[in-house]
């Protein structure tokens, strides 16, 4: 009989099993070369997913978790495991727009097929139309059929005209982009990989996914949220019940469902953790290392940070990303990326990639508020912080292809004024 006594974890060790399960908890292997696709499949493998954003201010959202991880690394390898067959990745609706791999696509057909039934809730129409009725959405699919992998400008080509460019249900474009992006967020397509422009290149799954996973059997619903549950909690190392279904965007009542299963089979293992409300669970493989001795820069969309509360309860930090919100009422920058250093989350930094300059510029860095009653011995200094920082900025400007760090004269927080004392050293 499995024992479902809570098992009592001090924040500092669940901390450093989250760290571990996360693979940032130790310092990155120094490479003379760039990290290849091997390494991308190891994070995939320990992540799940990568959530995909077109923000490029400083590098795309989900090439940053790969670096936070590996450290430089060639982006072609994603293109090579996206593009090419057999392909180790594929995208679709999972957190959010995603890249997953081929097996992961086929278990979330449930979640699909969710997709499809609260569009038709919604009622959401294209031109007057059901969208599920729609005859541009059919001419697309019947496109797609016959051309593809397609983007969007290159299906409104085909059909001509502006393609009444307004907002309708959720999205704005050209028809073609509507239908396109509907028959992606309902499953009906995916991707063969995005073109120099990030424009995807839709196609239908059966010609995208390997052989050998069209092969497989369809999973039944049952089966494919239990493998999804089980691939986020040993992302996660230790979580709750919203942490598990925010990894996949699922519905919170199914999820806790299988954790009671997952619970009872001696998967999972109920924990306490002070500070953190419950009830909790470790993966039966999370490790407690002794130390977390990892530094990163994370990006708003790195899984860690994913879940704000689990953020707040186990890293003592309140973050929000900030690009929506009007200059004059940012609290920390544009596009803010914590700092951790150990089992900290010691800064915020505002970051750029100047690319026609070649520099990697800081607007703000701010030291992250100390929390009340930290427990923790030892908490680093804004020197020893602001040394860090300034290493891994180094870092991360060579593997952008930039030349200079420069903390601007303007720039806000109170790290600033010795992060500009240490980027000289870290340079050097």
């Amino acid at each position: 009989m499995v024992d479902t006594r809570p098992e009592r974890l001090t924040r500092s060790q669940a901390r450093r099993a989250v760290l571990h399960a996360s693979g940032l908890d130790r310092p990155r292997p120094a490479r003379s070369l760039p990290a290849g696709a091997r390494e991308l499949q190891r994070v995939v493998d320990r992540l799940g997913l990568l959530q995909v954003d077109s923000v490029n201010v400083l590098a795309r959202a989900h090439l940053m978790p790969v670096y936070s991880r590996v450290g430089a690394w060639d982006v072609a390898a994603l293109d090579r495991a996206t593009s090419r067959p057999p392909r180790r990745l594929v995208e679709t609706w999972a957190h959010e727009a995603s890249l997953v791999p081929p097996a992961t696509f086929r278990d979330l057909a449930f979640k699909h097929a969710g997709n499809r039934a609260a569009v038709e809730r919604r009622g959401d129409t294209l031109h007057g139309v059901p969208v599920g009725r729609s005859p541009e959405v059919a001419t697309v699919r019947g496109i797609v059929d016959e051309r593809g992998p397609v983007t969007a400008r290159e299906v409104q080509e085909i059909l001509g005209g502006d393609g009444r460019r307004s907002a309708a249900w959720g999205w704005s474009g050209t028809d073609a982009k509507r239908a396109l992006e509907h028959l992606f967020y309902v499953g009906e397509l995916t991707t063969a990989g995005r073109n120099p422009q990030f424009e995807r290149r839709f196609d239908r799954p059966d010609r995208v996914l390997p052989p050998d996973v069209l092969a497989a059997p369809q999973a039944d619903e049952a089966t494919a949220r239990r493998r999804l549950v089980e691939i986020a909690a040993r992302a996660h190392g230790v979580a709750s019940v919203r942490c598990l279904a925010d990894h996949w965007r699922t519905a919170v009542a199914p999820t806790s469902a299988v954790v009671a299963e997952l619970v009872a089979d001696g998967v999972l293992r109920p924990v306490e953790v002070e500070g953190w409300r419950g009830p909790l669970y470790r993966h039966r493989d999370a490790h407690v290392p002794r130390r977390a001795r990892g530094r990163a820069l994370l990006s708003p969309f790195d899984p860690l940070v994913w879940e704000r509360t689990r953020t707040e309860a186990l890293f003592d930090l309140r973050y929000r990303i900030e690009i929506y919100v009007p200059a004059a009422a940012r609290v920390w920058g544009y596009y803010v990326l914590p700092f951790l250093l150990g089992e900290r989350m010691v800064a915020l930094v505002d970051l750029k990639a100047d690319r026609r300059a070649g520099v990697l510029r800081v607007p703000a860095v701010h030291r992250a508020p100390a929390p009340a009653g930290d427990v923790l011995s030892g908490a680093p200094g804004d020197g020893e912080v602001a040394h860090e920082l300034a290493a891994e900025l180094w870092t991360m400007a060579g593997w952008l292809g930039l030349t200079d760090v420069r903390v601007g004269p303007d720039a806000s927080g109170s790290l600033a004024a010795a992060l500009v004392r240490e980027l000289p050293a870290a340079a050097g």
